[in-house]
């Protein structure tokens, strides 16, 4: 990363906005973002812009060498509200960005994610195992995924999928179980009752924002191009577990309340990172409860 000149789409929202500040301190960062944040760093060029627009997009790639595909519509509610939309944005967006990194010979690590599975039939999940997602979401990610190796296969260009579990961190907002821990801070610091779906028995692989930048750095050196990698730790929780988790961090007395379980909802997620510790050298080092506590630090 030293001495890079990188593009971050979607360096506004949670994870690009991590990005670049992790970055801009060792690289030349750019950002593109249909609504930017007016808190970038003062050596970061912020560009205002949709990656659907060709003009604005090579704009921003201009002597890049590497950009970190962040852009998307990142709700599965969303995705099944208005397809179209979420299609336009997650599935015809990525592929204006493969095509100007493509023109302007820049390598891409592109953000998917751990819905590309769907209802796993046994957990932890590899690379490997099947792909059968369960929302357009999910498929728009496949989508996503499988263009950025053709894209590799075909043109050559050096491309990097990682594909994230449920990532959590200071600045979040929203966003399906990793958005929960907000929730869930949110309630047992007022003392109010702590909704979990269904038993709380479901469990999810939580990955902090930290751990998921520096597999992004990692991606961008990587000899390993052409190849998806999940970004996640390899250890799953329940929801009940881990609202009792939250609770306990604050001192909180709120009772864990049980409500219908939510339509669809997958049972059992968690990430095998085998192929991400050998090749990419990817070690997650934040555990749970050191994560949730940045969380309630910066709240």
């Amino acid at each position: 990363m030293q001495g890079q000149r990188v593009l971050v789409t979607g360096g506004s929202g949670f994870i690009g906005g991590a990005l670049v500040d992790a970055f801009h301190t060792d690289a030349t960062v750019r950002v593109l973002d249909t609504n930017p944040r007016g808190d970038a760093p003062d050596d970061v060029h912020v560009i205002e812009g949709d990656i659907r627009d060709e003009r604005v997009l090579d704009e921003a790639m201009e002597g890049v060498d590497t950009v970190f595909h962040q852009a998307a519509i990142v709700s599965v509610e969303a995705s099944i509200d208005n397809p179209l939309r979420s299609h336009s944005v997650n599935v015809a967006g990525t592929l204006q960005v493969l095509e100007a990194a493509r023109r302007h010979d820049a390598r891409a690590v592109v953000a998917s994610s751990a819905a590309v599975y769907g209802d796993p039939d046994s957990v932890p999940i590899s690379e490997t195992d099947p792909l059968e997602p369960t929302s357009p979401y999910g498929l728009e990610k496949l989508a996503l995924d499988r263009y950025a190796r053709i894209y590799h296969d075909l043109y050559g260009l050096e491309t990097v999928t990682l594909r994230y579990f449920n990532v959590y961190g200071p600045g979040q907002s929203g966003g399906d179980y990793a958005g929960v821990i907000d929730v869930f801070l949110e309630r047992a610091r007022a003392g109010d009752p702590i909704p979990v779906h269904g038993d709380g028995e479901q469990t999810r692989d939580f990955v902090h924002v930290d751990d998921v930048v520096e597999a992004n750095r990692l991606a961008a050196d990587t000899d390993d191009v052409g190849a998806a990698y999940n970004v996640g730790t390899g250890r799953a929780v329940s929801i009940e577990r881990l609202a009792e988790q939250i609770r306990d961090a604050v001192d909180s007395t709120s009772p864990i309340v049980h409500t219908d379980p939510r339509e669809g909802d997958i049972r059992h997620s968690c990430a095998d990172i085998s192929r991400a510790r050998e090749r990419l050298e990817f070690r997650p080092s934040i555990d749970l409860g050191s994560g949730i506590e940045t969380v309630v630090r910066n709240r």
